[in-house]
């Protein structure tokens, strides 16, 4: 018998309403997940939707937006999310004393980790690391990005966002850095998934079809 096979059944609890919720590719159960405050986080769902975040089965929420962010988007997700959320807090457009400001403030408002974009400085960053007592993640979009100078700055967990090159990225990463946390983007193909998680991601951001694509679906549905 194959550990399927003996492997009990999981119970499943579901209401008449909500039973249609957006499920997290099944290839992400297989990465081996990361324990935060004693909660282990495999799948992320990239989004600041709060329907969706809602209605999903997602270990996280990981809310960056291309806007600089506002604590009023921030403390509505956090209040709204029945699982952790990670909050986008600058990096890019957004520097200097006011991501500090910002780190500080998702913090208390319940955020498990700040996310900062890949432009950050490494002084930024170590400011914003100590600022706070919640993860700080730092994210990578290039091979060329010095690793060992972003984790003694204090970045606590990698995001590795680098499009199709992102499995190459994670790898390369992986062989000098055996025991990082890493998070990355796994795209929407069971393959690609399975490749970024074989390559070393722990965990997976997963970006979900647009609230238009999903009313779509409906709308067919209830058209037949």
């Amino acid at each position: 018998m194959t550990d399927e096979q003996t492997r009990p059944a999981i119970p499943q609890v579901e209401s008449k309403l909500r039973h249609n919720i957006l499920k997290m590719p099944e290839e992400i159960r297989t990465a081996s997940g990361i324990n935060i405050f004693g909660r282990r986080i495999k799948s992320l769902v990239f989004t600041t939707d709060i329907a969706v975040i809602r209605n999903c089965d997602a270990d996280a929420v990981f809310a960056v937006y291309p806007f600089t962010p506002q604590q009023a988007i921030s403390d509505a997700i956090i209040k709204a999310a029945y699982v952790p959320v990670f909050c986008g807090v600058g990096g890019g457009t957004t520097k200097g004393l006011r991501t500090v400001s910002l780190a500080k403030d998702v913090e208390m408002q319940g955020a498990m980790g700040v996310v900062l974009n890949a432009p950050i400085s490494n002084a930024n960053l170590l400011a914003v690391s100590a600022a706070v007592d919640i993860p700080t993640v730092i994210t990578v979009v290039s091979e060329e990005t010095d690793i060992s100078r972003r984790l003694l700055s204090g970045a606590d967990i990698l995001n590795v966002a680098g499009g199709p090159k992102t499995p190459d990225i994670v790898r390369k990463i992986r062989e000098k850095h055996p025991e990082v946390p890493i998070i990355a983007t796994g795209g929407n193909e069971p393959d690609l998934i399975l490749k970024t998680i074989e390559a070393g991601a722990n965990a997976i951001t997963y970006t979900p079809p647009t609230p238009a694509v999903l009313f779509k679906a409906m709308m067919e549905r209830y058209r037949e």
